[in-house]
């Protein structure tokens, strides 16, 4: 079984290296930096690659391809995040033109204007989004979506159809966690952590140890297709997740709760001042940000545990002082 990943360098796309190199399966890997740490990809062959360019020239025969690229914020411009999520997916799959392809998307392709709560993988992608990320990754999907079912223009000749898999994680998390824990931290203030809604509100959080596993059951097992939700074992009240990370990293604070509306209203009067500002900075506070923290977030993962055999260890912030 050879395995080709891209995103390597990155906190998803090496920890999924690792897995598959732990698994004795042959990997290459690929991402936009110049050169990195043998250690992070596991040992595999590594190669500068950017997918906003074009496709991979004298790209190797591999059985399937695990698409980890692409661009995470929720503040950026939208020609730059179309370019790294859409573009860069199209050139993913002409780069491996024979190869199954798992793509590694995003919760945030479900409605984000409303809670979501044990969505199934058929409420999205929709069409309305609060940012630029959530559209791209949605764009991004819907090209995939297109050769998986065989509709569509290809970027290649051969077969319009393939074998395709979409995976769904929310809020991943673990060691070299670039987003998450960081923001997290970010906003503690003394002995308080400000947070907003009323802190029982449900989420679904998924360990990057967790992903890891499911992308090697989507390259390397019997299914080739379909669309799958990917996060741990339950959901966690968020009151529980944060006071866990504070814990676990011996910061003595605890979280307090704003209300929504406000709050809203506040992340709305911020982006706009930057935008005003044309500040090249993003602003501490996002719509978006606010989206995924003030209502329920959770996936139904029935679909992943049934036909991919996914067996997701429960959310764990333990170690997360190591971090």
């Amino acid at each position: 079984m050879r395995v080709a990943v891209t995103g390597a360098s990155g906190f998803v796309g090496g920890a999924v290296c690792r897995a598959l190199a732990g698994r004795g399966i042959e990997t290459r890997a690929y991402g936009r930096r110049a050169a990195v740490d043998p250690a992070h990809v596991g040992g595999a062959p590594y190669r500068s690659w950017d997918l906003t360019r074009g496709p991979i020239p004298d790209a190797p025969d591999v059985d399937a391809v695990i698409h980890c690229a692409g661009g995470v914020t929720d503040w950026g411009p939208v020609s730059a995040l179309f370019a790294a999520n859409l573009i860069g997916t199209r050139n993913a799959l002409a780069g491996f033109r024979k190869a199954r392809f798992v793509h590694v998307s995003t919760a945030s392709v479900y409605d984000p204007y409303r809670p979501t709560v044990m969505a199934k993988e058929h409420q999205a992608p929709v069409s309305r989004y609060v940012n630029a990320y959530g559209a791209s990754k949605a764009a991004a999907e819907r090209a995939v979506l297109a050769v998986m079912r065989g509709r569509g223009k290809t970027l290649w000749h051969g077969p319009r159809r393939r074998e395709a898999l979409i995976l769904r994680p929310h809020a991943v998390y673990g060691p070299g966690d670039p987003l998450l824990l960081p923001r997290v931290l970010a906003s503690v203030r003394g002995p308080l952590l400000t947070a907003v809604g009323t802190g029982r509100q449900r989420v679904s959080l998924t360990s990057v140890g967790n992903l890891a596993e499911a992308c090697v059951l989507a390259a390397c097992g019997p299914v080739g297709t379909g669309v799958y939700n990917i996060t741990d074992a339950e959901p966690v009240a968020l009151d529980t997740a944060l006071r866990a990370v504070l814990a676990e990293r011996g910061i003595r604070a605890r979280p307090v709760y704003l209300p929504e509306a406000p709050v809203r209203c506040a992340a709305a009067a911020v982006e706009g001042a930057c935008l005003l500002a044309r500040s090249p900075r993003p602003p501490a506070l996002t719509r978006y940000a606010v989206g995924h923290l003030a209502v329920e977030r959770t996936l139904d993962i029935s679909a992943a545990r049934t036909i991919l055999g996914y067996d997701p260890a429960p959310t764990s912030f333990k170690g997360a002082a190591a971090w």
